[in-house]
């Protein structure tokens, strides 16, 4: 015979579980300090001024 579960606890459980997941996430996003995000922004400001750096001129003639 089939196990028998209560459909409004088990809607409450997967809510709960949706919502640790999410907040875990968040975590690991929101959860580092300034220096770490000041760091992160420098390194892709670095990447953006190299790959524009790298670009050639549409208006050169060989």
């Amino acid at each position: 015979m089939a196990e028998i579960i209560n459909l409004r606890q088990a809607r409450k459980n997967k809510a709960r579980a949706d919502k640790e997941a999410r907040a875990e996430q968040n975590r690991v996003s929101f959860g580092r300090t300034k220096a770490e995000k000041t760091l992160t922004k420098a390194e892709q400001d670095m990447a953006k001024s190299r790959l524009e750096a790298h670009k050639r001129d549409p208006d050169e003639t060989p």
